[in-house]
Formats: C-alpha cells, structure tokens, sequence
C-alpha cells in the first residue's frame, strides 16, 4: 500500500507539472495571438490576457491525453534511472502490480476532469465568446437553443436583429413560427416582425404571411401591417455561419449534455456531434489510463537497455497516433458513417488492449 501511494503521488504530481508548463507556454501564445488579432481595437494588454485565460482552457482540455502520456514518460524515466523500477522488481513486485497505482490515478483524474474540469472549461469559453463578441464590437451571430426554440442575433451596421423561431430545418436555414426583433444603433428596439416561415436566401430572409409593428410608433398595433406576399429582412448570415454560430460540444457542460441534446432535437436540429462528444466525454477516464499503458510498455525498463531516446519516442508516437485516431473517429461519428459508440469508445479500448499486449509480452515473455 505505502508504495502504490507513493507512485500514485508521484504520478499526480508530475502530471500537474506538465499541465502546468503546458498552460504557461500556451498562456504566452495565446496573449501574443489575441494582441495581434484586435490589434486594430487597441486592445489593452491586461485585456488580452484575461481573454488568454478564458481561452486556453478548451484548448488545454482537448490536449489532456498528450498531457498524461508525456507525463507517464517522464515518471517511468525517472523510476528508471534511479533504480526504482529495479528495486521494485526485486522485492517480488511485478510490472503489471506496479501499474495499478499510476492506472487507477489516471481513471481518477479522467473521472475529475470529465466531471468537474469540463464544466469549468465551457464557462470559461462562454465567457470568451462574450469577451470576443464584445471586443469585434458586436458584430457576427450568435445562436442558442432553449426549450422555447431557436435563438439567433444577427449584427449589421445598423444595429442587431433578435431572432427566435420555433422550429427550423437541420442547418437552420428555414425557420417556422419566427419572430424577428430589431435594435437600432441607439441599441433601443424599433421593430418587430412576426411570420409564419423565413427563409435565408443571399443577402436576406424571405419572409411569408409576415405582419410588422413599428415600436416607435405611440401604437405600434394601430400601425401594424400585414403582408402576405414575400418580405425581405437584410442578412450578412450564411448557412456557413449560422453552422458556425452553434460553436462546439465542449462548450456544453458535461452534466447539461442530455438536456440540450434533447432540446436541439426538438427544435429540428441534429444533434449527432453533441452525441458522440457526450461518448467521447464518458469514455475519457479509459483514454487517460490507455495512455499510462502505452507509456509503460515502452518505457517502463532499466535505463542500462539502452535506446531509451527511441524508446521515448516510440511511445510518443503511439500516444499522439491514438489522439490522432479518436479525433479521425470523432469526425466519422459526426458524419454519420460509423456509429456513435464506436466513434467514442474504439481508440481508447484498442489503445488499452494493445499496450495491454505489449506489457504482459514483455513481463511474461
């Protein structure tokens, strides 16, 4: 028990200084790319740091796997060369024994991560979206779905334009039951359109059987008036950018996945990439751990063996090639050309019997 609690230690620790090392070169890159990407807005430099730090989070989540592997390495390095690894085999302790401890912590900073870790990182990036819209001073689209349907903000250069629909086709470029809310430059709103469907065309939204109220008005009902011929509203939105507008599954905490997938679905959505991150999140424990396998089989040696440099480097390519492979997966998930729990759970469950496979050959011969 004392020396599982003193690998186990030892593992977390070395896995926090990586982290650590990771998040400050990334911190410094992305200071520098914010600073270059609103230079024109004069943005303050204290200002580019704080959107740094709402966003580096996502990034650094993504890359929790290449995390944990370079830090498996580095530990059975150490252990190997003073000797531990040795010591520990010769007080009757197996390789595979040894592994538990690093393995059962790797489950758990999975199960951490997935739980706790992912909901902290979608705040942080909601709050960077806000940051960024804030800071483009307002322009672009932002959508949102909500159990009262479709919501979507348009920007243009005379003001924004609310827009919430009830249901809307898979790429959100048909939407029934609309109602389109517009804001002057003044950011007061000035008027309000209510139609059956609206359909985006280049250049606009093709309104039918819309009925229009001006909010300047004293009256607006006393002036409303309907058309049932088509009504052009002005939109710079795309098909393109209303996809783009969703942003990604990370951004959705863990424990709301199930609610907003369901409320997705309801508005005429698909909501197939949310599904298969929601897989790719429960199979992230697994992962971690298949990437502490993977470490061990190539590097848990006496360093006296020699090619440690290619050892290391064997080790880091099976890391970064399963990473490579679930990201490969995840794309046919989210096309639909193989199914979801196969897209989520096959890397890391190949990746842990491979590594498995390896260990008890080089164990047991």
């Amino acid at each position: 028990m004392t020396l599982s609690l003193y690998v186990a230690k030892k593992f977390f620790w070395t896995v926090l200084s990586v982290f650590l090392i990771f998040f400050g070169i990334m911190m410094l890159i992305d200071i520098i790319e914010q600073l270059r990407k609103f230079s024109s807005t004069d943005i303050a430099l204290t200002t580019a740091a704080y959107m740094a730090l709402m966003n580096v989070p996502e990034s650094l989540y993504r890359i929790l796997p290449l995390i944990l592997i370079i830090a498996a390495i580095a530990m059975f390095l150490g252990l190997a060369r003073s000797s531990e690894l040795v010591v520990v085999r010769a007080a009757g302790r197996s390789g595979i024994s040894f592994l538990v401890a690093p393995l059962v912590t790797a489950l758990l900073i999975g199960t951490f991560a997935v739980a706790v870790l992912n909901p902290l990182v979608a705040a942080t990036s909601k709050k960077y979206d806000v940051l960024y819209a804030r800071q483009s001073q307002g322009k672009g689209s932002v959508l949102s779905v909500s159990d009262s349907g479709l919501w979507l903000r348009q920007g243009g250069t005379d003001g924004q334009t609310v827009v919430q629909a009830a249901h809307a086709n898979s790429d959100g470029t048909e939407l029934l039951g609309v109602t389109f809310l517009m804001f002057g430059a003044d950011g007061l709103p000035n008027a309000r359109i209510e139609a059956e469907k609206a359909i985006l065309v280049p250049g606009a939204w093709v309104l039918n059987a819309a009925k229009r109220w001006n909010l300047t008005d004293i009256n607006p009902e006393s002036t409303a008036l309907a058309v049932e011929n088509d009504v052009r509203v002005p939109s710079e939105l795309t098909r393109e950018s209303i996809r783009d507008s969703f942003g990604t599954p990370s951004a959705i905490p863990f424990w709301e996945l199930p609610n907003y997938i369901n409320a997705l679905e309801k508005a005429g959505f698909s909501a197939r990439s949310y599904r298969v991150w929601l897989q790719m999140e429960l199979a992230q424990p697994v992962l971690l751990a298949a990437m502490v396998l993977i470490a061990a089989g190539f590097t848990m040696r006496h360093a006296r063996f020699g090619k440690t440099g290619s050892m290391v480097l064997y080790a880091l390519l099976g890391g970064f090639g399963i990473f490579f492979l679930r990201n490969f997966t995840q794309v046919l998930g989210n096309t639909g050309q193989i199914p979801i729990v196969l897209a989520a759970w096959t890397p890391p469950v190949a990746a842990a019997l491979a590594s498995l496979g390896l260990l008890l050959h080089l164990e047991d011969g």
